[in-house]
């Protein structure tokens, strides 16, 4: 059983060549982002290109929870009225994150230093992973979190009547600890200052500061510091979302592997701490031109050609890459099962405590596909069998996993024989159109 209904299994057979144009969703951290921020705003946001996947609704559900009117007009196409920081209200009923780890932190880090309760829980993933890296500096705040043992979901959290400013220093490389600190310093008093020893992605600092915070990064012996002035007022903007990296990575990882293919993926955000699996690729020998570079929303994208490459050659990606790349490594590990040699991916445990232990789920599954696997606690390491390689004929466990479920979907597109996998309806959540749009390609994708 799902935890968003009924099992789905999913099949992936051997594909022709893949052409075509793959327009990918909304960047899903930025359509996160877009709507809380609109919430906290005065005025009214308008946001176009929202991934409407079942994680961004969520959140959607959970600002109009606390106050704000959060309103659709069309495919991609919302609208937000903001309550201002600190002007939340206490919601009626329990707000549920379905899947969703960074629609749960970023929300639990804004309503933390409003005087109000809410109770949290998510599906049967949601539920197991550990929310004590966000509840613990939030406690700094004054902020009071009561929930299940291992500090897990579902949980209460009350907010701080009298807010401190923080000083924190990550102790894990996290964007969404991060901004779940920073969102909690918008109604606290002073400076809340955050210090991460290595970037992780900056889609928080770039809208807050668009949103009209007063904002400063600097590079220190300490590492990045941001320091945020407390009690802003945030003023509604207009948003434009850009496309996905992480959900683009799927159609380009399998036209690199899939004999023949040659598409083209537009409006690709290229942040520098997002794009980590493209410059992997790239040093991999992948075929790929980043066409027609330009800003869009505040955030640099370019057009993506891909070509099938059959020379990728395996190698030690840079463990400092890490952060810029970490929801990609699944994929990656699938191609990396097509290239000639071995990759070596280190500097990866933030996937044990993922949606899935992503480690794990990969290994096991790649081995089941007739792959040769090793792993450590913080190491994952492929040895490629090159083109066409990859015997198949495996059912895959998803373990509730959309980014699990895609990539071994990917992975059928090239395999000798089918690859199934148990559980597909996850992937709503985050890439709703992935079934038809790789179809579209020349994918041969079905439901059991």
């Amino acid at each position: 059983m799902s935890g968003h209904g009924e099992a789905q299994v999913m099949v992936s057979a051997k594909s022709g060549p893949l052409s075509g144009v793959a327009e990918v969703p909304g960047d899903k951290s930025i359509s996160h982002r877009a709507l809380i921020f609109g919430a906290m705003a005065i005025g009214e946001t308008k946001i176009t290109g929202l991934l409407e996947g079942e994680d961004v609704l969520d959140t959607a559900k959970a600002m109009r929870a606390f106050g704000a009117t959060v309103t659709r007009h069309g495919e991609g196409s919302w609208s937000v009225n903001g309550v201002g920081v600190g002007g939340f209200r206490e919601p009626e009923n329990v707000i549920d994150c379905g899947n969703s780890g960074t629609g749960v932190r970023l929300i639990m880090g804004c309503m933390a230093t409003t005087p109000i309760s809410a109770t949290f829980t998510g599906d049967a993933s949601l539920n197991k992973r550990p929310m004590g890296r966000v509840t613990d500096p939030l406690s700094l705040f004054g902020t009071q979190a009561f929930g299940r043992k291992g500090g897990r979901l579902p949980m209460t959290l009350v907010g701080a009547a009298d807010p401190l400013p923080v000083r924190y220093t990550l102790p894990v490389a996290s964007a969404q600890v991060k901004s779940a600190v920073l969102l909690a310093g918008l109604n606290a008093p002073g400076e809340t200052v955050v210090i991460e020893r290595e970037p992780t992605r900056d889609h928080s600092e770039r809208m807050l500061r668009g949103f009209g915070a007063d904002l400063t990064v600097e590079q220190t012996d300490e590492g990045h510091v941001i320091t945020l002035k407390g009690r802003p007022e945030l003023k509604a903007q207009t948003v434009a979302v850009p496309r996905d990296p992480s959900s683009a990575a799927f159609p380009v990882c399998a036209a690199l592997i899939t004999p023949g293919s040659d598409i083209l993926v537009p409006g690709v955000s290229q942040n520098l701490t997002r794009n980590g699996l493209y410059l992997t690729l790239v040093d991999m020998g992948a075929q790929i031109e980043f066409l027609n570079p330009r800003e869009e929303g505040g955030e640099p994208v370019a057009d993506l050609r891909v070509r099938y490459s059959p020379d990728l050659q395996g190698i030690e990606v840079p463990e400092e890459r890490a952060p810029s790349m970490i929801d990609e490594y699944p994929v990656l590990s699938v191609v990396a099962s097509f290239a000639h040699g071995t990759t070596v991916m280190r500097g990866v445990k933030e996937l044990r405590v993922k949606e899935s232990d992503r480690i794990d789920a990969m290994a096991r599954g790649l081995e089941a596909c007739g792959m040769s696997i090793e792993e450590e606690e913080d190491v994952l390491i492929v040895h490629g069998k090159g083109p066409g390689g990859m015997p198949g004929g495996a059912t895959c466990a998803t373990h509730l996993d959309h980014r699990i479920a895609m990539s071994f979907l990917v992975a059928g597109m090239a395999a000798q024989k089918e690859i199934s996998v148990d559980d597909g309806s996850p992937i709503l959540t985050s890439f709703p159109i992935f079934e038809g749009l790789m179809n579209g390609l020349g994918a041969a994708i079905r439901k059991a």
